[in-house]
C-alpha cells in the first residue's frame, strides 16, 4: 500500500494549491479527482462565466458605437463559434493545472476517492495510506426536487448547449443567477429572471441591490415573487413552466440557479469522526482541522466564503501549517468579491446594514451619475457607489459600486482597506480623471 504525507481529494483550486505547496516544502503528496482538473473554477465556473461575459458586452458596444461615429454593419451571433473556442480554452487551462502538479513532484490519480478511515483512501478498489488527508471536493449545483425539474439544467451544463436558446428562463437571485442573465440577455436570447424573494442578491448592499434590479430590467424580464410551481415538455419539446400565480409560459431551455451544495456525499466520512453540520458542509477549526486529526477541509465544502482566490488562500495557509513550521490563519474580513453581470458590481467590507448592526453610528457618502461613454452612446445606464464610514475613528468599513469595471476598480480599493483606510485619506487622494474610480476619491457630503 503506498503511503503519502498528505493526500488531497479534490483537485479544483484550493486542493491544487494545498498540494502544489505541500510538495514545494518537501511532503510526499497526491491528488485525486473524479471530475476535472481545476474544478468548478476554471471548467464549469469563473473562467468559462467571464468569456461568456465578454462576449455578452460586445453586442451592447456594436449599439453604442454608433454614436461615436462608427457605421456597423449587420452583425450575427454564433453560438458554436463561442462555445468551441471556450472548450479550446479550458482544456489549455486543464493541461496547466496537469503541469503545475507534476512539475511540483505531486501524483495525479484520477478517480473516486472513499475515506476507509481516518487515514486511509480508496480509489476504485486500490487503497493508500497518509498521515494527513485534505477534503477540497467542492460543491455542486443544486436544484429543488419539483414536478418537472429534471427538465431544468444547471450551470455545470449551460456553457455546452447543443443550440443557443432563443428564450431562456432563469430561476434564482443571486450572483450566478444574474450573471447569466446578463450573458444571455446580451448574446440575444429573450430572457426572463424568476426569483422567488423580493430583492435580488441577498447579502449584499441593499441600496446596491435595488439599483442593480432597476439597470437589469432595462435588459431582462424580471419576475420577483415568483414560484415555479411544475415544468413540462410541450409538443415542440420546448419547457412549459407554470408560476405560481397560474400563468404557463415556455422557454427553449430553463435554467436554475438556485444555489450549490458542498460535495460530500460518497465520501465515506461515516467511517471518520468528520463532523458535519445541518447544511452539509465540513464542520473544522481556524486550521481547517476537522473532528478526525488527521483530516482537513477546505474551499466550499465548509461552507465560508466560496470565492476562488479564498479557497487558494485557505490550501495555501494548510500547507504553510502543516509543511513548513509556519502556522498561519486566514483573515476573513475584508475580501472584495465581484459580480460580472451587466452592469458590473463589486463590493468590498460591510454592508450599510450590516455596519449599523456592528458598529451603530456611520457615515454614508454616495454617488448615482451616468459614465461619461454614455453621454455621447445615449444609453440610460447608470453607475453607483458608495462608502461607509465609522463615524468615530473615520475609518472605511464598506466601499461598493455597481457600474462598468466595478471588480478592477474594487479590487485597489480593497488593499487599501486592508491597510486600514480611513475616510480622510480617501479624501486626500487626487483622482485619475476622468474615470468613475475619481468618484470614489472626490465625495465629500454624507446622506442625510
Amino acid at each position: 500500500m503506498q503511503k503519502f504525507d498528505f493526500f488531497v481529494i479534490g483537485a479544483g483550486s484550493g486542493g491544487v494549491r494545498s498540494a502544489r505547496m505541500a510538495a514545494s516544502f518537501g511532503a510526499k503528496v497526491a491528488i485525486v479527482e473524479d471530475h476535472y482538473l481545476g474544478g468548478t473554477c476554471v471548467n464549469v465556473g469563473c473562467v468559462p462565466k467571464k468569456l461568456y461575459t465578454y462576449a455578452s458586452h460586445f453586442n451592447y458596444d456594436f449599439e453604442d458605437s454608433r454614436e461615436y461615429g462608427w457605421s456597423v454593419g449587420e452583425t450575427t451571433f454564433d453560438w458554436n463559434t463561442l462555445r468551441d473556442n471556450k472548450s479550446t480554452e479550458i482544456s489549455r487551462l486543464n493541461s496547466i493545472y496537469e503541469n503545475i502538479l507534476t512539475n511540483a513532484g505531486v501524483e495525479i490519480l484520477i478517480g473516486h476517492a472513499q475515506l476507509v478511515d481516518a487515514n486511509t483512501v480508496e480509489i476504485d478498489g486500490t487503497r493508500y495510506r497518509a498521515d494527513k488527508i485534505l477534503i477540497a471536493t467542492g460543491g455542486w449545483p443544486y436544484v429543488p426536487d419539483f414536478k418537472g425539474s429534471e427538465y431544468a439544467i444547471t450551470s455545470n451544463e449551460v456553457f455546452d448547449l447543443d443550440s443557443f436558446p432563443e428564450s431562456i428562463l432563469i430561476v434564482g437571485g443571486g450572483y450566478i443567477a444574474v450573471e447569466f442573465a446578463g450573458v444571455f440577455a446580451g448574446l440575444g436570447a429573450k430572457t426572463t429572471l424568476s426569483y422567488r424573494r423580493e430583492l435580488l442578491l441577498r447579502g449584499f448592499d441593499k441600496d446596491l441591490s435595488e439599483r442593480f434590479t432597476t439597470e437589469l430590467e432595462r435588459h431582462v424580464n424580471v419576475l420577483l415573487s415568483s414560484d415555479i410551481v411544475e415544468i413540462t415538455e410541450d409538443s415542440s419539446s420546448k419547457r412549459l413552466v407554470k408560476f405560481g400565480d397560474g400563468s404557463e409560459i415556455s422557454y427553449d431551455c430553463v435554467l436554475y440557479a438556485t444555489g450549490r451544495k458542498p460535495r460530500t456525499d460518497n465520501l465515506g466520512l461515516e467511517n471518520t469522526d468528520v463532523t458535519v453540520n445541518s447544511g452539509g458542509f465540513i464542520e473544522i477549526d481556524e486550521n481547517f482541522q476537522t473532528s478526525e486529526p488527521s483530516i482537513y477541509a477546505l474551499g466550499d465544502v465548509i461552507g465560508r466564503l466560496a470565492l476562488t482566490p479564498v479557497a487558494l488562500a485557505e490550501g495555501m495557509n494548510l500547507a504553510r501549517t502543516l509543511f513548513s513550521d509556519k502556522p498561519s490563519t486566514l483573515d476573513y474580513s475584508n475580501i472584495a468579491t465581484a459580480v460580472f453581470s451587466h452592469p458590473n458590481l463589486a463590493t468590498v467590507g460591510l454592508s450599510e446594514e450590516a455596519a449599523i448592526s456592528e458598529v451603530k453610528q456611520i457615515d454614508v457618502y454616495e454617488s448615482d451619475f451616468k459614465h461619461l461613454k454614455h453621454t455621447v452612446s445615449g444609453r440610460e445606464e447608470r453607475t453607483y457607489m458608495k462608502i461607509i464610514v465609522n463615524q468615530e475613528s473615520d475609518q472605511v468599513l464598506g466601499m461598493h459600486m455597481m457600474g462598468s469595471d466595478a471588480g478592477e476598480i474594487i479590487q485597489g480599493f480593497a488593499a487599501a482597506m486592508k491597510c486600514g483606510l480611513t475616510k480622510q485619506q480617501l479624501d486626500s487622494t487626487i483622482g485619475i480623471h476622468p474615470t468613475s474610480a475619481e468618484e470614489f476619491v472626490t465625495m465629500r457630503d454624507k446622506r442625510a
